[in-house]
Parts: structure tokens; sequence; C-alpha cells
């Protein structure tokens, strides 16, 4: 059960760890309860709520320090072991038999919603964790884009999510440490399991995992951001605990590396050799069913991967239509393919410098907060800045991401960018990315669910893809009624964007169900799009490691510009923008079946 977490999810705090559920992810505990014979139907459900996410924060110690909860912090946890998993499916299958006890007939409007996600949660995370899902998804444990060694240096550097304010803190992360060496050892073991049944990752990915440890460990003891922490002590820190401190960090990381190269090793010597060369799923002994299984987890949805092709074909042909006419706009003599290398190779269009780009960044946020509230009425409380990505992972980063604050504001919400190989960025795409990642994208999904306490915490802190890059994805278009996309290049940087989620269908299917190779796929986005050979490669290397979650882009985004459509047209006059996005998301991220109801359900109370 290979759970991509950003949110994640995502793709949305930095974090991609095996088979953490979303649920732990972000957030403040709720006290379990005990259930008392007065309880009516909605505290019934209420208390199970609170127990389920009390006790998985201590199953999953890690999301609590998400949240800011500092009770575990000692703890990384486990995700790993055969006890894990059979404790994480226990507990799936004790919530799901509680809450089928209570009557939902009797719940209120807003409970049913409740009822109903967390309902399909568990079965969701059920089929996970059956035999079939995880004989094909336990024994691959890492690859270039899901692996706690991608995850762990910046959460463990003091500009992650780990505090780093007392002594303690800094004593709860070498622990910690101890526990992230356990996590390679043991994913060397479950690797061998693997190769004992056929079920491998590709060489493609594997040689990548071996470069990123390469570079973890090139970085030597003094670079390594492991070691971060000991170059900013909190003034308050005496002397003997900062010379302790800085010895132990030394060895801890000392120890760290040794463990990354037992990793590195393992897999360059040993798997490697029986790695499989077809980098789809499709290649895959029991490939077909996986890809199956994930694409109605990442979309919500039961769709086949035909239809989701045939789609972006047509998305993908759309798009362009739009891209001819803005070539026309502004001059261009020449055909699409070589306005594509235009932008590409103009130096105009690429940033001067990393502190170029930066305040490129800077500038936009400022003019996104001037107009932001014509199209909310609620703005998060939590602070959004802006940062590149640390040097030492950025060469195998997205070209943005998002990593989510606490809910009380503490930590903010951050905004990374990529700033590695500049002349493959592109500043066209920089309005677009901003508002996908920053505001009113994650920024505002993420911070304005986690901040409504009358939310159950699973609902606050929880999510599914494509609700998650849906929301993100679907806010990229607010751009124009925020008048941000005058600049007829930003106006196609926009477009430019929206070919890459439309592409992601064509390709991601064309990879895993039809036997698309690497370099059919990178040609495909090229002759389609704007997109450097850098950014190209870097996007179909992530669709390999995480088949799937990239569908779930344009297949949330579509969903909510239908039910928006639906909106303006039954209520005319009466729709403000501004009310219909606070439906959207006052109730944190919902399936996409279970927003279509809601929505249509406030439509018709409004028509009344």
């Amino acid at each position: 059960m290979k759970n991509l977490k950003t949110v994640l999810l995502a793709s949305a705090i930095l974090i991609a760890p095996h088979a953490i559920s979303t649920a732990a992810i972000a957030g403040h505990h709720e006290e379990g309860e005990t259930e008392k014979p007065e309880m009516n139907e909605g505290e019934k459900m209420k208390a199970l709520f609170a127990k389920s996410d009390a006790e998985n924060l201590e199953r999953n110690p890690i999301g609590a320090l998400f949240r800011g909860d500092e009770r575990y912090a000692d703890r990384l946890g486990d995700y790993i072991s055969d006890e894990y998993f059979a404790a994480e499916k226990a507990a799936e299958e004790s919530e799901l038999a509680a809450l089928q006890k209570i009557d939902r007939d009797k719940l209120s409007a807003s409970d049913k919603i409740a009822y109903d996600v967390f309902e399909r949660n568990k079965k969701t995370a059920l089929k996970g964790y059956s035999k079939e899902i995880m004989d094909l998804t336990v024994v691959r444990p890492v690859n270039h884009f899901s692996g706690f060694h991608t995850f762990y240096p910046n959460f463990a550097s003091g500009k992650g999510a780990a505090p780093f304010k007392t002594v303690k803190n800094y004593e709860d992360n070498l622990k910690r440490h101890k526990q992230f060496i356990v996590l390679g050892d043991k994913s060397i073991g479950r690797f061998r399991q693997g190769m004992e049944s056929g079920v491998v990752e590709t060489k493609l990915t594997i040689k990548n995992v071996v470069e990123q440890l390469d570079t973890q460990i090139a970085l030597g003891l003094e670079n390594s951001p492991f070691m971060a922490p000991t170059k900013a002590f909190p003034k308050n820190f005496s002397e003997e605990n900062k010379a302790r401190l800085t010895k132990e960090y030394g060895a801890a990381t000392t120890d760290i590396f040794a463990g990354y190269k037992r990793l590195r090793d393992f897999l360059a010597d040993e798997y490697l050799p029986v790695a499989r060369d077809g980098v789809g799923l499709s290649y895959m002994k029991g490939g077909e069913t996986l890809y199956k299984n994930m694409i109605e987890n990442t979309t919500t949805l039961p769709l086949e991967a035909d239809y989701i092709h045939n789609l972006g074909v047509s998305e993908v042909a759309r798009i362009k239509t739009e891209m001819e006419a803005i070539k026309q706009e502004v001059g261009f003599k020449g055909t699409l393919s070589e306005f594509f290398t235009h932008l590409r190779t103009d130096p105009k269009f690429h940033p001067k410098s990393r502190e170029a780009l930066t305040q490129g960044y800077y500038d936009l946020g400022k003019k996104v907060d001037k107009v932001i509230a014509t199209q909310f009425k609620v703005l998060p409380k939590s602070p959004l800045e802006i940062r590149p990505y640390p040097e030492a992972i950025e060469k195998f980063q997205a070209g943005g991401s998002y990593q989510s604050g606490t809910p009380d504001g503490k930590r903010p919400g951050v905004f990374y960018f990529n700033a590695y190989d500049l002349p493959s960025r592109n500043t066209s795409g920089m309005t677009t990315l901003y508002l996908h990642e920053g505001a009113p994208g994650h920024h505002f999904q993420i911070s304005l669910a986690q901040e409504n306490a009358d939310l159950p915490n699973f609902m606050r802190f929880g999510g599914n893809t494509a609700y998650v890059e849906g929301w993100a994805l679907y806010s990229e278009k607010l751009g124009f009624p925020m008048g941000l996309f005058k600049d007829p290049y930003q106006r196609f940087g926009h477009l430019d964007d929206e070919m890459l989620r439309a592409m992601r269908l064509v390709v991601d299917t064309g990879l895993h169900s039809k036997g698309w190779t690497r370099e059919k796929a990178i040609k495909y986005m090229l002759d389609n799009s704007s997109m450097g050979k850098t950014d190209a490669t870097a996007e179909v290397e992530r669709y390999i490691a995480i088949p799937s979650q990239a569908l779930a882009y344009k297949i949330g985004a579509l969903t909510i510009q239908r039910l928006k459509k639906e909106a303006q047209d039954k209520l005319g006059d009466k729709f403000d923008p501004r009310e219909f996005h606070d439906q959207v998301l006052n109730t944190g991220a919902l399936p996409m079946t279970v927003l279509e109801k809601k929505i249509r359900d406030w439509v018709a109370s409004q028509t009344k």
C-alpha cells in the first residue's frame, strides 16, 4: 500500500513515506471519549472520530509533529513491519464496524457528510491492506520520489516540521535518527522479499535512489542537513549543551551515512541487476491490478485507464487551440512547436539568478494578497512563506510544492520553488505555480481546513489527492477573475501548466497501461508544451515512481469546474464566487462523489 502523503499529499507537505495514513498528517489531538448511554447518534460518531484520531497519532507519531503536537516527538514510527501493517488494518476494520453501528439516518446533514467520508476512507484503506495489494507494494518500500530518505533530511534540518527550540527537541531528534536508520535497514529486507516473489522496482528509479544517496553522502558531515540544527542553537542553550549536542549530532550523522551506504550498496550491487527494465506497471507482476486500484484511490472515482487516456488526448487538443491564439496575439510567426522552442531558449523567459527568481515570487505574493478577497470570504490565519528548495535536495524535486503549517499559525505554510538548473526554469509559469502551490491553492485549502476546529480531525487534516490537487489546479484559473493574467506570456504559462496536467492523463496511462517507454513519454511532453527537457524528464520519472497520482489533478479540477458551472447556470445573478468557494472548502478534502452531492444540495437550498 504505497500511500503518498502530501497533504502530501501530496504533493503537499514534502513528505512521501510509505503507508502513512492521511489522517496522520497535520493538526491537534482530539481526546478520546468514552461512549455514554445518553449519547445521540451524532455524539457517538464524534466520539468514534476522536478515539480513531488519538489512536492513529500514537501509531503514526510523525503525524503528530506535523500538527505541532510533541507528545510523541521522540518517535519517528515503524511504517514498515508486518506488525505495523497488521495494527493499521485491525484499526481500520474495527473503526468501520463501529461506524456502521451508528444510524446514519438520524444524523444532521453535515454529520452525514462526515459519516460518508469516514466510511469511504476506511473502505479504501482496507483495499490497500488486502494481501493482493500488499504483496505488490510493501516489497517496494523506496524509490526516488517515495521514501523516507527524500523527506527526512529536510524534516530533521531545523527548517522542516520538527521543532528545535529546546534541549529536549534536540534530543528527540537524535532518538528519531536511530529509528530512521532502522527504517533504511528494514527496507533492505522488504526489497529482498520482492526479489524472491518477482515484484521489483524499475532500474530507472533505483538508479535515481542510488544517486540521491550518493549526493547526500557526498555533502559530508559539515554540510549535511542533519548537522544544520547545531549551527542554529537557540540563544538560551548553555555552552556545555551546545558542545555535547554537536558531538552527538556528528556521531548520529556518521551513523546515518553508514546506513545510507548499506542501502546504497545493496541497491547498486544486488538489487539493480534484478530490477525491471520496463518502467510502467504493465511490466511488473500484478501491475495491472495495482494500477486499477491506484486509479480509484487517487481520483476517488472508478475510472478506466482507457477513458482517462482519451480524456487527456481531448484536453491536449483543446489547450493547443488556445495556445495557437496566444501565439498569434504576440505576433510570433513560426509554428507552435517553434514557439515552444522560443520560450525554452530565449533568455528573457529564464530567471537571471536565484535571487531574482526569489524576488519574483515575493512580488507575486504581494500582488495576489491585494485581490484575493474578491474570491474568498474566509482567509487563512496561517501565514505563507516563500522559499527555494534546499540545494541538497532540489535536483529531484518538482518545480514547486507546499509544506503545511500548524493550525495555530506558529509554523507557517511554505511555498517551495525549484531554483535548480535555472536555464530550464521558465518565468512565464510563475504566476500559475504560485496560485497552485501557494495562495489560493494548497495554502488556502489545507490551512482553512485545519483551522476549522468544528470539523473532526480526519477531515481537518486528512484528504484525497483528487480534491487536494484538483482544488490547487482549479485555483490556477482564479488568476483570470483576479486580473493576474493580463500579460499574454503569463497567460501562455497558465495554458502550459494546464497542458502539463492534461498530458499527465495521457502519459501516466501511457506508461502504466499502454507500454510506453520513458523516452516516448518525454518526447510527448516536449512536443506538446514549452517544458524544458529537465522538467519533462523529472515529470516522467515522477509518474514512473508514483503511478496514478498525477491523474488526480485534472480529474479533480474538472469536477470542481463542472460544479461551478452548474451553480452559475442555476443561480444566475445570485451566484457569488466567495460563497461557492466557501462551500467547496469549509468541510475539508472530500471525495468527488461526496463533494458533488454537497454542492448540488447547497445550490438547491439557494433556489428555494
